[in-house]
This record gives structure tokens, sequence and C-alpha cells, in this order.
């Protein structure tokens, strides 16, 4: 049995290494959007930075759900691009209308979802859309803070607090797992059926 010893701890670092590969990648990523370049300098320079931060520090394994949707994600890519580009022409418009005051206001969002890494990406995705930016965290209690603009009166807030939760069920959607899934989609379910209800009174 010695022999396969060393088989079956190669065999055991693949399939580590492979369950961490999307967490590696969006290290990656989320280097390149931080600095807001997609260049081959970019991506050299993250992949630099994501093996720097999975082997140098020696952080609590991330449990990834396995599950990865590329139509989702695809979506989800795709409407935070649009998301980008309208906050930054709303943003402008707001500096340069000398009219009103946009308004701000800090808001409290509870997510649905029960995981860090969700959390986390709900999180950068709020923080990397202009017009909003986390300020703190509850993470036991799931709580995302945020710090927004062109708020005016509780029906903006609202709206603001629905866009997050939006963007936690496009992410479960693309890399959550079952489980979220199915509490995501319940979810949503219990919010049609108030809104019916309200709408019938």
């Amino acid at each position: 049995m010695t022999p396969d010893l060393p088989q079956s701890r190669l065999s055991r670092a693949f399939v580590t290494a492979w369950r961490q590969l999307p967490f590696f990648v969006w290290l990656i990523a989320l280097w390149m959007l931080l600095w807001g370049q997609f260049t081959w300098l970019a991506f050299l320079t993250g992949l630099v930075a994501a093996i720097v931060v999975t082997r140098v520090f020696r952080l609590p394994p991330v449990e990834l759900s396995g599950r990865v949707h590329l139509w989702w994600g695809l979506v989800f890519v795709l409407q935070f691009l649009v998301a980008v580009v309208q906050g930054s022409l709303l943003v402008a418009w707001q500096v340069l209308d000398f009219r009103r005051q946009p308004g701000a206001a800090i808001i409290a969002v509870q997510l649905k979802t029960d995981d860090d890494l969700i959390m986390t990406h709900v999180a950068v995705t709020c923080s990397l859309i202009p017009g909003s930016l986390i300020v703190d965290t509850d993470r036991d209690r799931r709580i995302l803070y945020l710090h927004v603009i062109g708020v005016r009166n509780d029906a903006d807030v609202e709206t603001q607090r629905a866009s997050v939760h939006q963007w936690e069920s496009r992410i479960v959607r693309a890399v959550g797992s079952r489980a979220q899934l199915k509490a995501i989609r319940a979810d949503a379910a219990t919010r049609t059926d108030a809104a019916a209800r309200g709408g019938a009174r």
C-alpha cells in the first residue's frame, strides 16, 4: 500500500485544486476589476496576487458550492457591465445637475443566504457599481451597510435594497449551491405572493 500513497496524495491535491479553481479565477478577475484594466499585465499581476493570497497567507479553506452555471454567469457579467455604465452616467448627471442635491443615505440590507463567499461577492459587486459603496458588514446577521447616492425618500431606499437582493439572486444562480438556489427561489415566490395579495386589496 505504500507505493500508492504518493498517488493518493496527488489525487487529493488535484481534487482540492480543481475545487478551488473558481475562487482562484475570481481573485484574478477581482484584481483586474479593481485596477480597471483588462490587459496581460493586469492578468499576470493578478495571478501573482492570487498565488500570494492562497499560498502565503494561511487562510481558512473556502468551501465552494461545486456548482457553476455558465449561462447565469454570463448573464451576471453582462448585467454587471450594463449596471456599471448606467451607474457612471447617473452619477455624472447627478454631479452636473445643479438644480437639486442628489441625496445620500446609509442603508442596511439583510441578505437571504448564509454564506461568506456569497456575501463577499455581493459586497464587491455593489461597491464596484458607481453610486453605491459598502461601508460596513455584519457577518453574524448577514447585513451589508451601503452608502448610496440618489436617495430622496423611502421608496428610493427600498429600490436600492431590492437591487442588492437582485444581485444576490444573480450570484446564487451563477455559483451558489442548490440549497441556496432553492432558498432564493422560495423567497422570490413569497415576495411575489405578498405583492399579489397587496395589489388585490
